[in-house]
């Protein structure tokens, strides 16, 4: 099955917690407003939609949001692509002090999903995120 906007906030909606689904939806939102493409998932067992931004490599993913109510950061995806190291820097930078979690290398060895209702507790989380996204995709389009 090939996911699509309506069946993915549809499925969000109805999975997740009137909390998740918000913080989800507004993050789809920022996927749909500011990346350069967008994928779709094809699983049937739930749904995913990624955020992928231009860069001098061609195009990268930064994180991806499911229909389980959950994310997936691309730190580890990053680091194995020839990108300048303070890029990368700066993405595990803001993504510890906006979550108070470690994303290095050490104690976050592979890129897995985290559930929403775990790392955002405010409003301003989601808007630290998609201010991180932003600087990041900015940054990899110069």
């Amino acid at each position: 099955m090939k996911w699509n906007k309506e069946k993915f906030l549809e499925e969000l909606t109805s999975n997740t917690s009137r909390e998740v689904a918000k913080v989800g939806i507004k993050l789809y939102q920022f996927i749909e407003k500011n990346a350069d493409e967008i994928s779709w998932g094809k699983g049937s067992e739930y749904g995913t939609v990624t955020y992928k931004t231009k860069s001098d490599l061609g195009i990268l993913s930064l994180f991806q949001l499911t229909t389980r109510g959950q994310v997936k950061f691309y730190v580890n995806y990053l680091r194995q692509k020839v990108i300048h190291k303070s890029v990368i820097k700066d993405y595990v930078i803001k993504l510890e002090s906006n979550f108070l979690r470690d994303f290095d290398k050490r104690n976050y060895p592979t890129d897995s999903f985290c559930d929403i209702s775990e790392l955002f507790h405010t409003s301003t989380q989601v808007n630290k995120l998609i201010q991180t996204i932003e600087g990041i995709a900015y940054r990899l389009r110069l």
